[in-house]
């Protein structure tokens, strides 16, 4: 005989329903934890790579001053080291290594192009050995039904981070766009030569194109 409830039973009955009823209890929590466990990995697999040998950062440089017209303007490419999207959770971060950034400027001769990078690389701007990194991550992003994309977010620079706004276009897993950031914001003084008669401007112009990895490759 069995106790069950203050109550005797016949064993042979007992056992036979207890095992029913541990069997149904796990068919019970294997019912309504399993979704949620797919659910979480479904949520989590939303997050891709973004695609670094395709998507492109190119900083524009002017300058400004009474012999302005003498000096040369600046294009900048800036690789991105490694990012990650999320579309549908509205998650965005980038980042660079300042170290990599590389100005292209062709109409320089090779010699002067080497001098203008190495001092954008060095302590008079980027000082790229003390910081390394640039880093991008959204805080927020909104969009419309015309693929008009507003990302909200903080940008790291040269050891400060500031929040940013900026607005692109997406179509098929593309955002392409550009804005503008002070270098000053970001404890950089801008350049001046020639006694300030050829200055770097403070605003610095951004065109980005990021793209998601080909096959839609995800991160968990």
């Amino acid at each position: 005989m069995v106790k069950v409830n203050n109550e005797l039973y016949d064993a042979r009955v007992v056992d036979p329903l207890l095992v029913i009823l541990e069997e149904s209890s796990r068919f019970f929590i294997l019912r309504v934890l399993l979704p949620l466990a797919l659910a979480s990995s479904v949520a989590a697999g939303q997050v891709t790579s973004i695609d670094t040998t395709h998507s492109k950062l190119l900083i524009h440089v002017s300058k400004s001053g009474l012999f302005s017209g003498f000096a040369d303007n600046h294009e900048v490419e800036a690789p991105i080291a490694e990012g990650s999207l999320d579309g549908k959770g509205g998650q965005l971060r980038l980042s660079v290594d300042s170290r990599q950034l590389k100005v292209l400027d062709p109409q320089l001769p090779p010699d002067k192009r080497r001098q203008v990078q190495e001092r954008m690389l060095g302590p008079e701007v980027l000082d790229s050995n003390r910081f390394p990194k640039i880093v991008f991550e959204s805080s927020n992003v909104k969009q419309d039904q015309d693929g008009r994309v507003q990302v909200d977010g903080r940008l790291l620079l040269h050891g400060v981070t500031k929040p940013i706004s900026v607005v692109a276009r997406e179509a098929r897993g593309r955002y392409i766009g550009r804005f503008a950031l002070k270098q000053s914001d970001f404890g950089i003084t801008p350049i001046s030569i020639a006694g300030g008669t050829v200055k770097v401007k403070d605003e610095l112009k951004i065109e980005f194109d990021i793209l998601a990895a080909p096959g839609g490759e995800r991160r968990n």
